[in-house]
């Protein structure tokens, strides 16, 4: 996953620039970048992967200078990247995920294209965007014919003499979300982005839309479609508590989450309702409220310099994250049965290694895991995320109870069959806590507060989108 921001503003606009792409480094790990437009291009890329974005780009911004600009913190590539193309330069950046990328590239390669940029995968993923864009007639239809030819999903920026171009993914998997200040016109995919640099949100950009944003504000140059299949886990877990994505706040779902959960354990009794943090805390609040335990901190987070374990791309990186950056409460853990809210279980190592572990060692009397979302099964096909089905804790209970892997997982999808509660107690013996349960598919749904087909669930399912090859 990445976070793209964009801005256009009367006067210089770097330093808006600088703190709107800053407050979307909860969703990249790898490069930050920016590209801004005076009397010509300017554009940073640095890594990091071991320092802050404001860090690495504070002498940056100071020194560029112009009206227009876009930003990223990428989970992935390196971006932004210029292109001089057949209707003028550009800057692009871009968030999702490309299944069909060899593919791509080897037809480009075919037609003469060359690729410059490196990727340790194959191709930088932005650089084939902005070159297959580059095969339409103008901007605009290039989006078009790009949407046509990829699998995945892709919402992006461009930076060009005409402003800051701003199209979602077909799918409506990644937000996209327009705000106006006195002076400016923004575009973020985090609406957390906006208070703090006095923007209002405008509009919600709809999937397939393309709008331009220049000084005198926002113009449709494309419609949105009528698919949309927003994904599910911003709410759960990926998206910053602050922001809204189709007007339905983070942290509010959360707490629908933790208290659909508590429904359900009337026949547990505890002395801590705790989260892991972040992204369990708002689940933990909805819990204590719903259940009347209270809500208490046994695991803290070392906040600085400490990101999310579930983006570093390696699992020795994420391992090392993990361990170092929730530091155990031992005067709160020891002797006390602590249910812990979690947003999910997808590998199931961090959580049993580095939570469950330090809540026994601190002398913790029982631990309950109650995860936000169901068993992840299938590896997302929209962006960045888990790449193996063999990853996950789902699926290496199923291949220990089958012997085997196997291709329909349906019977173990279904929270009430016999199938599941197997797999849900051979997860529980192998997390070693004293009890776990799954919030629900319909649970989950009815806490985000969007009709079932408007969200892709794809990774806890293994449906796609209607429009999904």
């Amino acid at each position: 996953m990445s976070g793209i921001f964009g801005v256009v503003s009367k006067g210089d606009c770097t330093e808006t620039l600088f703190y709107g792409t800053d407050y979307h480094s909860h969703l990249g790990t790898e490069y930050g970048g920016m590209a801004v437009l005076g009397k010509d291009f300017t554009r940073q890329i640095h890594n990091i992967g071991q320092s802050q974005f404001k860090s690495k780009f504070y002498e940056d911004y100071i020194k560029m200078k112009g009206n227009k600009g876009i930003g990223v913190i990428s989970a992935d590539d390196e971006q932004p990247i210029y292109l001089r193309s057949k209707f003028g330069p550009f800057c692009i950046v871009t968030n999702g995920f490309i299944e069909n990328t060899q593919y791509l590239m080897n037809d480009l390669l075919k037609k003469g294209i060359s690729f410059s940029e490196v990727s340790k995968d194959s191709v930088n993923s932005t650089e084939l965007i902005a070159k297959l864009i580059n095969q339409g007639s103008n901007l605009v239809d290039g989006i078009e014919k790009m949407f046509d030819k990829i699998e995945g999903s892709c919402s992006l920026l461009i930076l060009n003499k005409d402003g800051v171009y701003a199209a979602r993914d077909r799918f409506g998997y990644a937000p996209l979300v327009v705000g106006k200040r006195e002076d400016a016109w923004a575009v973020t995919s985090e609406t957390s982005a906006f208070p703090n640099i006095d923007f209002e949100t405008v509009k919600y950009i709809k999937p397939g839309e393309v709008v331009l944003i220049t000084e005198k504000g926002m113009a449709s140059k494309k419609h949105g479609g009528k698919t949309n299949q927003i994904c599910a886990f911003l709410w759960i877990y990926t998206g910053f508590p602050a922001s809204s994505y189709e007007g339905l706040n983070a942290e509010v779902v959360r707490e629908k989450c933790g208290k659909c959960l508590a429904k359900h354990d009337k026949d547990i009794n505890v002395d801590v309702v705790s989260g892991v943090p972040d992204s369990g805390i708002g689940h933990a609040i909805g819990y204590a409220i719903e259940s009347g335990k209270p809500y208490r901190r046994p695991l803290v987070k070392y906040t600085p310099g400490y990101g999310r374990s579930y983006t570093p791309p390696s699992q020795e990186t994420r391992d090392l994250v993990a361990k170092l950056k929730l530091i155990p409460n031992k005067e709160i853990i020891k002797g006390n049965r602590i249910l812990v809210c979690d947003d999910s279980i997808v590998r199931g190592t961090q959580l049993k290694n580095f939570t469950v572990k330090k809540l026994w060692d601190a002398g913790a009397r029982e631990v309950h895991v109650r995860p936000a979302c169901p068993p992840l099964m299938f590896p997302c096909r929209f962006n960045i995320s888990t790449r193996s089905i063999h990853e996950l804790a789902a699926r290496k209970a199923i291949h220990s109870l089958e012997g085997r892997d196997i291709e329909n997982v349906d019977k173990y999808i279904d929270h009430n069959s016999p199938e599941y509660k197997k797999m849900v107690e051979w997860i529980t013996r192998d997390l070693e806590v004293t009890t776990l349960r799954y919030q629900t598919v319909n649970d989950m749904v009815k806490a985000i507060g969007l009709p079932k087909e408007k969200l892709c669930l794809y990774c806890w399912t293994g449906k796609c989108p209607k429009s999904c090859r």
